[in-house]
């Protein structure tokens, strides 16, 4: 296996299980940061995947497009989306 495929690879788990670390407890609103490492993911796989020469350069420049574009839209989400009711539970 090529070693930009082993680092796409190994990027796309970390990324993977890394955004799964951040739930409603700690960040309510993180749909920002799911759609930033989602289109990170993806746009350097499709970048990759394209025809011509300069996989390397073009995977780079797909990653950074997608969570561009994952981002916004993540924030446009985090945007229109209400802030959690608070029900009391056990504050101090």
């Amino acid at each position: 296996m090529m070693p930009l495929k082993k680092t796409i690879i190994f990027l796309s788990l970390g990324g993977m299980l890394l955004s799964g670390c951040t739930g409603n407890e700690a960040v309510p609103s993180n749909a920002t940061q799911t759609g930033a490492v989602t289109g990170a993911i993806a746009g350097s796989v499709i970048g990759y995947n394209t025809k011509g020469h300069h996989k390397g350069e073009r995977a780079v420049i797909g990653g950074l497009l997608g969570a561009a574009t994952g981002a916004a839209i993540g924030n446009a989400v985090d945007n229109s989306t209400p802030p959690p009711a608070d029900t009391g539970g056990w504050h101090d």
